[in-house]
């Protein structure tokens, strides 16, 4: 199933206000960057998609929440369309795109339209269908580049996991159905080298291999190990520590 990696936003700026962006007063609370205090709202609320649009699948849920609350009805391809002057409508496919469109009260059949276009993905790292390999005694994410990013960003920087899973429900097997994932907190990291075990870096600059320096480390398992050190440490029993 598609995952993708995604960096959690950390900045940080004098005189200027932070806040937390929400698709809804229950739902998960996601960092959203600090924004002046006098930023117009449809700034704040481009904050608040991309906060909610982690993945292609994410931002096509997410666009299909807020054309049904601006009153747009939802079409299945499946189905005969039976369209009306005034009408508004929408529908998607695969879950990773989203058509929407709107009837004017006074369209006749074979006048024009205007089509406005965008895309739903960006360059991120992809987990490989094998995700999880052991090397060196770290516990690293397999991942392969999408798209044309800028890489050497993605160093040291907090990162999680966003996508979307395939589950089998039911007895006998049941019915295949979709599932979003989207994990609210830093769990991976990619490390770059010490200084001194780079020392041409500060001459020649930071080229990443993305083959074989994006690697992931899965922060959650170390931070098991380390913990199960502790705790065991000293000679105690660890239900005793």
């Amino acid at each position: 199933p598609p995952g993708f990696l995604f960096k959690l936003p950390s900045t940080r700026f004098n005189n200027l206000s932070t806040r937390t962006a929400s698709s809804s007063a229950s739902g998960p609370r996601v960092l959203a960057s600090v924004v002046p205090s006098s930023v117009p709202r449809v700034a704040e609320d481009l904050v608040d998609y991309l906060n909610n649009s982690w993945t292609p699948f994410h931002a096509t849920a997410e666009s299909a929440r807020m054309l049904a609350a601006a009153g747009y009805k939802r079409l299945s391809e499946r189905d005969e369309w039976k369209l009306e002057p005034g009408g508004k409508y929408y529908f998607t496919r695969n879950m990773s795109s989203i058509v929407a469109f709107a009837v004017g009260d006074k369209y006749q059949p074979g006048n024009g339209f205007n089509i406005i276009g965008a895309h739903t993905d960006s360059p991120c790292p992809k987990l490989k269908p094998v995700s999880a390999v052991t090397k060196g005694g770290f516990l690293t994410v397999g991942v392969q580049t999408y798209g044309g990013g800028l890489w050497h960003t993605w160093f040291d920087r907090d990162l999680s996991v966003a996508g979307r899973v395939l589950l089998r429900r039911g007895k006998d097997g049941g019915r295949l159905s979709h599932q979003l994932v989207q994990v609210d907190r830093p769990i991976i990291r990619i490390p770059t080298l010490a200084i001194h075990l780079d020392r041409t870096i500060a001459a020649d600059g930071f080229k990443p291999n993305t083959e074989t320096h994006l690697a992931p480390v899965l922060s959650t398992a170390i931070k098991g190990e380390l913990e199960a050190e502790v705790a065991t440490g000293g000679g105690g029993k660890e239900e005793e520590v």
